[in-house]
C-alpha cells in the first residue's frame, strides 16, 4: 500500500464525521458531499506529516470550505424575504438496519436548521463547530479571521438565536407519528375542527416555491390560516408515505410514481408547531429517497 492509498484509508476513518459538520453547516447532503470531497482535494495536496491530529485537522479545513459555500450562496441569493428550506434526509421507518442508523446519526432537526440558516455564515460555523462538535475558540479564531473572543461572542449569538427560536421536539417517535396520521386523517376528510385540534396556535408552514403557486406566500402563519391549507392537501393524503424525515416522523408524497413533496413535522408537546414543504423538482432530485423503495 502506497501513501496516497494509507491516506485515504485514514480519510475514511474520519468522513462520517466530516458529513456530519457539513451537513450541519450547509443544511443540504449533497453539498456536504462536495465539501467532504473538496476537503480530501486538499489534504492529498498537502504536507501532514507534521500534523498530529488528523480529525482536528480535517474538521476545520471542512469548516472553511464550508465557510466559503455559505459565503458565496449568501450572495448569490434573490429572494431574502423567504428562508431556503434545507434539503432533509429521508430515511424508513424499519428498525434494525446499520445504513438507516448512519443516516439518522446524520440527521438533525429541521426547526434547527431553518434557524441556523438565519445566521451569518461566521456565526453558523463558531455555533456548529463550538456548541456540536466542541471545537475550542482558539481554533475557530483563524478560520473566521478574528480573535479567540470574537469567535466567542460569535457563537454566543447563535446560541441565543438558536434558544429563542428553534422549538425543541418532542422525542417519542410513536406519538408524533400519531399526530401526523391525525394531521392527515383530518386533511383528507376536511374536518377542519380536527385539524386546530393537532396543530399549535402558532404554527407555521414554510414551503419553496416548488411546492405553492406563484405569487403564492410561501410561509403562512396561525392554525386557521394553516388548517385551511391543510384541508387543500387533501387531495394528495392518499399519495403520502410515512418516511423519516431528519429522523422525526414525516411524510413523502408521491404521485405518478415520482416523488413531489418532502413534508417535514416539528412537533412540541403533541401539537404540530412547524410544516415544511419541500417540492422543488431540483432539490427532491438531490435528496437519496430510495431507502423508501419496497
Amino acid at each position: 500500500m502506497n501513501d496516497q492509498d494509507c491516506l485515504a484509508r485514514r480519510f475514511d476513518d474520519h468522513r462520517s464525521h466530516l458529513r456530519s459538520v457539513a451537513y450541519r453547516m450547509l443544511g443540504s447532503m449533497s453539498e456536504a458531499d462536495d465539501a467532504v470531497q473538496e476537503t480530501w482535494l486538499r489534504l492529498s495536496r498537502a504536507d501532514t506529516r507534521e500534523v498530529e491530529n488528523l480529525r482536528a485537522w480535517l474538521t476545520t479545513v471542512v469548516g472553511r470550505v464550508c465557510l466559503n459555500m455559505l459565503r458565496s450562496r449568501r450572495s448569490k441569493r434573490e429572494d431574502s424575504l423567504d428562508v431556503l428550506l434545507p434539503e432533509p434526509v429521508v430515511s424508513s421507518e424499519g428498525d434494525g438496519d446499520p445504513e438507516h442508523e448512519a443516516v439518522l446519526a446524520d440527521s438533525v432537526g429541521l426547526a434547527l436548521l431553518v434557524v441556523l440558516d438565519t445566521l451569518t455564515p461566521a456565526e453558523r460555523l463558531a455555533f456548529v463547530l463550538h456548541d456540536m462538535f466542541g471545537v475550542p475558540f482558539g481554533e475557530i479564531a483563524p478560520i473566521v479571521g478574528r480573535s479567540p473572543a470574537a469567535a466567542r461572542q460569535l457563537a454566543s449569538r447563535a446560541r441565543r438565536r438558536v434558544r429563542s427560536e428553534a422549538p425543541v421536539a418532542d422525542g417519542d417517535l410513536r406519538g408524533q407519528r400519531a399526530v401526523i396520521d391525525a394531521f392527515v386523517k383530518a386533511s383528507r376528510e376536511g374536518d377542519f375542527d380536527a385539524l386546530l385540534a393537532v396543530l399549535d396556535p402558532d404554527v407555521v408552514v414554510r414551503a419553496d416555491r416548488g411546492a405553492v403557486a406563484p405569487g403564492t406566500p410561501r410561509t403562512v402563519r396561525g392554525a386557521r390560516a394553516v388548517a385551511e391549507v391543510a384541508v387543500s392537501f387533501s387531495r394528495l393524503a392518499p399519495s403520502a408515505r410515512r418516511a423519516l424525515v431528519n429522523g422525526a416522523a414525516g411524510l413523502v408524497v408521491v404521485t405518478q410514481e415520482r416523488p413531489f413533496a418532502v413534508i417535514g413535522f416539528t412537533i412540541t408537546n403533541g401539537r404540530i408547531v412547524e410544516i415544511d414543504i419541500l417540492a422543488d423538482p431540483a432539490r427532491l432530485g438531490r435528496i437519496d429517497l430510495t431507502v423508501l423503495d419496497d
